[in-house]
């Protein structure tokens, strides 16, 4: 009995773990994607779709010896300003670069960690 009320605490909290892809808030079921902060999105996207070419962590180099590292983008011009060409198919960068094109919440979640990583300047 003493065993039971020892593991008592373990057992609600693993129901409690379990119960949580199910939650829910005001009928909407929630993401794991909008529980995520932004940064932590943006290295998501960043990590799948950039780094075959960039280096996109805060060391390293890039794969394509012509993909600049995202941490020294900011050396260049204010990261904000890829805004608009990330929102509408970014077609420039390496000479065969493939164009990509991200929603308005990937763009924003993306020059986030962007910003995030920069060296100092």
């Amino acid at each position: 009995m003493a065993e039971a009320r020892m593991f008592a605490p373990l057992f609600i909290a693993m129901a409690a773990l379990a119960a949580l892809p199910a939650c829910t808030l005001g009928g909407h079921t929630e993401t794991a994607r909008e529980f995520a902060p932004p940064v932590m999105a943006g290295e998501r996207i960043a990590r799948d779709v950039c780094s075959g070419c960039h280096a996109v962590g805060r060391t390293g180099a890039s794969p394509h010896p012509d993909a600049r590292p995202f941490r020294t983008l900011s050396k260049l011009y204010p990261v904000s300003s890829l805004e608009e060409a990330l929102a509408e198919g970014i077609m420039v960068g390496h000479p065969d670069m493939p164009p990509f094109q991200f929603d308005p919440d990937e763009v924003s979640e993306l020059l986030d960690y962007i910003q995030s990583i920069q060296d100092p300047i």
